[in-house]
């Protein structure tokens, strides 16, 4: 995983996480960040859960942590059959009458208790969504979900296998990003550590090559000595 729509801020990455655990346990199977066919956007939560008949229900969840964020003129992504937005509480205070007709709202609620869980929260339903056609056809919208798991096993896969899987350019560019992003007081200075460690390596490489070729110089010097030495008499 490097990468996403935009920069995510330490709450929206919250609520990203507590909203996959929360429809798993809907039954739901679930991926991020779908693109959707015909310029219909990217769809930031999509979860398709099986019913008894073997038909598939989509639902679409878009998360805004800002009103800004809220207001953006940025592509709303819902083309399933229930639609949501996944707020925090306060935001919902202040935007709930900009809810448009049809759509859901999920309100995000970190929990408060000590214990280790699955997520950081959960999500009480401000507003329920009204059942809709889907907006693109769904062999489409099974398609897109499908590339989706895809990609997401990829990247465990190679998560799996370790670093040295992944292109390095895209490397460079993450430890690029958190350099740029890192707290200059902290201590977990990762790309100047790479950067200084790469520094020192090219330098014990030349000493190495340095020691080798004076090795060299005096073997030959005393290979040279050698043959300059007067034979012995024969007797």
């Amino acid at each position: 995983m490097f990468g996403g729509k935009n920069m995510k801020t330490p709450l929206t990455i919250e609520i990203e996480s507590s909203l996959y655990q929360y429809c798993i346990e809907q039954g739901g199977l679930v991926v991020e960040e779908v693109t959707m066919p015909d310029d219909q956007g990217i769809v930031d939560t999509l979860s398709c859960l099986t019913k008894f008949d073997g038909s598939r229900e989509w639902r679409c969840y878009e998360l805004k942590v800002t009103k800004a964020d809220f207001r953006s003129t940025a592509k709303l992504s819902f083309v399933g059959h229930y639609n949501y937005f996944v707020l925090p509480s306060k935001l919902y205070e202040e935007v709930k009458t900009e809810i448009p007709t049809g759509i859901g709202v999920l309100v995000y609620r970190p929990y408060t208790i000590e214990e280790e869980m699955p997520a950081s929260g959960t999500f009480m339903i401000a507003k329920k969504a009204a059942k809709k056609e889907l907006a693109v056809p769904e062999e489409a919208l099974t398609n897109r979900f499908m590339a989706s798991l895809f990609r997401e096993v990829r990247k465990a896969k190679q998560m799996e296998r370790g670093v040295k899987y992944f292109p390095t350019d895209q490397l460079y560019k993450e430890l690029k990003r958190r350099s740029e992003n890192q707290d200059p007081f902290s201590n977990e200075r990762y790309y100047e550590r790479f950067l200084e460690e790469i520094a020192s390596q090219a330098i014990n490489e030349l000493q190495e090559e340095v020691a080798a070729l004076q090795h060299d110089y005096e073997y030959l010097r005393q290979q040279q000595q050698i043959r300059r030495l007067p034979t012995e008499p024969l007797e």
